[in-house]
Order: structure tokens, then sequence, then C-alpha cells
């Protein structure tokens, strides 16, 4: 098999023709799986919450209907990245970024140490599933989706939600139910075989092109770059190449579609390592499934993008890219 990678690597016709078998091959898989994820799982994708918080999510996020962990654990990333000491410009703190009023009276003394603290997680985690399924009890009258109600009243208030009889026609306020809504599909784990996205083709080949071309840490492809990248900047520039915008760092593209297994992966799929095998906010390092065990990547100084095994100790994990997944992400480009 590796002899078999070198020749494609030496010669261009022939990883041109790889990529003609891997455009006809990933839209022939497309066919085959058009039964795509079926059901809403309440399951966390695996590391796609840091080890330290998945239980509590995990518990907390099955506390009503209205929610489920992979939801809740959309909504902490939203906030705060999962990050316990965020606190922003308009006073919101802590990860779940509570404002203190709501604080005051939605706050809950998760661990039962005796205190309700807004920057621990385990008083906050449990605040925000408790707070959300609240909302979702004001509003349990109003038609549509109850999980829709709940994620515009978080919101907008509950008021407008009642006012309106559903998500009101605030911009805001949809935009929000629906990144909610399509970044939790991010964290969940997959309950069946995982659609490929039609764009995977066209990032191979962009990246394909980009065999043999020396690394740059921090390198976007730009001119002044002299056409380098790292390894986010490549699996950037691929998907940019078909329409979809990705975040510049590995482990924000993480969280940027579903998470296939590794033995359902398919070419144009992300793949992922961590000296942290819990956390995907410890990952390092990304490429682009090619199919066959291996990857297009940008491996690291004094190195060029090229094929690597991914069968390694440090794999992480893989990520389907969606468009709406992309566009759900907050952190900017």
């Amino acid at each position: 098999m590796r002899k078999a990678w070198i020749v494609v690597i030496a010669a261009g016709s022939a990883g041109l023709a790889f990529v003609m078998v891997l455009v006809v091959g990933v839209y022939l898989v497309a066919g085959n799986l058009a039964a795509g994820i079926g059901g809403k799982s309440v399951g966390l994708a695996k590391g796609a919450v840091p080890a330290a918080y998945q239980a509590l999510v995990q518990k907390w996020g099955n506390l009503c209907d209205a929610i489920n962990p992979a939801l809740l654990a959309a909504q902490l990333y939203q906030e705060s990245g999962f990050n316990p000491k965020a606190q922003s410009h308009a006073a919101a703190q802590g990860i779940a970024q509570f404002i203190p009023g709501t604080w005051a009276t939605h706050g809950l003394d998760g661990d039962g140490d005796g205190d309700r603290d807004v920057w621990d997680p385990n008083d906050a985690i449990p605040s925000a599933a408790s707070y959300d399924c609240s909302l979702a009890k004001y509003v349990k009258d109003v038609p549509g989706d109850p999980t829709a109600n709940m994620l515009a009243s978080y919101n907008a208030g509950a008021y407008a939600v009642i006012k309106y009889g559903g998500v009101p026609p605030y911009k805001e306020t949809q935009n929000y139910v629906k990144t909610i809504k399509t970044l939790s599909e991010s964290f969940a784990a997959p309950t069946s075989r995982v659609d490929p996205s039609e764009q995977a083709a066209g990032a191979i080949a962009y990246a394909q092109k980009k065999l043999g071309t020396l690394y740059l840490w921090g390198g976007t492809g730009t001119a002044e770059q002299g056409g380098r990248f790292d390894c986010s900047g490549l699996t950037q520039a691929a998907y940019k190449s078909v329409g979809i915008t990705l975040p510049r760092v590995a482990n924000d593209q993480y969280n940027a579609g579903p998470h296939p297994s590794r033995d359902e992966l398919l070419p144009g799929d992300l793949v992922f390592f961590s000296d942290d095998l819990t956390n995907s906010r410890a990952i390092r390092h990304v490429g682009i499934y090619v199919g066959g065990g291996y990857m297009i990547d940008a491996p690291r100084t004094g190195a060029v993008i090229r094929f690597d095994p991914i069968d390694t100790p440090d794999y992480f994990g893989a990520t389907r890219v969606t468009e709406d997944g992309a566009k759900a992400l907050p952190t900017p480009v």
C-alpha cells in the first residue's frame, strides 16, 4: 500500500487520476447513504465535550424533553467555548454566560457544596439546563417546536414567543435558534451512518493540487505567504474553494458537522489528532481524508504537503463538513 502511494505522490498524472476516482467514489457512496443520520440522539460524540464536563452535560442535558445533551453542549460552546472563566462586555459570566440578574434567580447549587458559584461549571452547567427547562415550561402551550420555542425564549424572552405564537420575527432570534440546533448536530453521537458532503471531492481536488508545497506555520495560502499553508490553513482553503467557510484553527473546525466513526470515513472528511483524546479543544492537527487510511495534510515546519497515514496513536476523530454546520460555528475566521 505504501509503495502505491509513493507512486501517486511522484506522478502528477497518477495523482489526478486518483482524484477522479475519489470524485466518482464520493458520489456513488452518497447515493447509497441517502438515509442519513435518522433520529435525534441524546448521546455525545466522542471528545466533543471536554472530559471534565462530559458527565455533567450528559446528565443535565436530559433534564426535560425540550433539551438533550448535544443541544446543551452546543449552547455552552456557543456561549463560552467551554471556558469557565469567560466574561463578556455585557457582564455575562462563566461557562454558561449568565448575567448577574438571571443567575440570582436561576443559579443552582449543582454540586451541593453549599454555594451557587457562576464560575463553577458544577453549578453553572446544571443551572443552564434548569433555566432552559424553565423557559420551556413558560412557553409549553405555544404552538410549534418546543425546543425552538425554548431557544427563542432564551434569546428574546418568553413574552415575545407567547406574543407571536412561536419563534418571533426577529432575525437575531431566528438565527440563534437555527445556529444552536444546527451546531448541536456536531455534538451528538450519530445513530447511523452520516451522509457525505457533496463538496468533499472538490475539497480533495484543491488539496491535491497543493501536494509538495512547503509548510508554513500560520500559513493560509496568501500570495504574501508564497501560497503556503499550515494544517488548518490548508483544510480551510480546501473547503473555501467549494463555498464552505471554516474557522481558522483545527479545534474549531472539529465542530463543522457530525462525526463519523473510523470505519465510516469517506473521502473529504476532516481527520483530527490530539495529545488529549478526551477533549476536542486540545486538537492540534487536521488533514483531509482521501481513503485507504490516508489523508492529505500539511504536517510541520520543514515538511511539505503530502499523503500521511491516519492510524496513529494520536488519532482523535473525524468531521463530515456540512455547510450549515460551518455557518453555525461561533469562532470568527
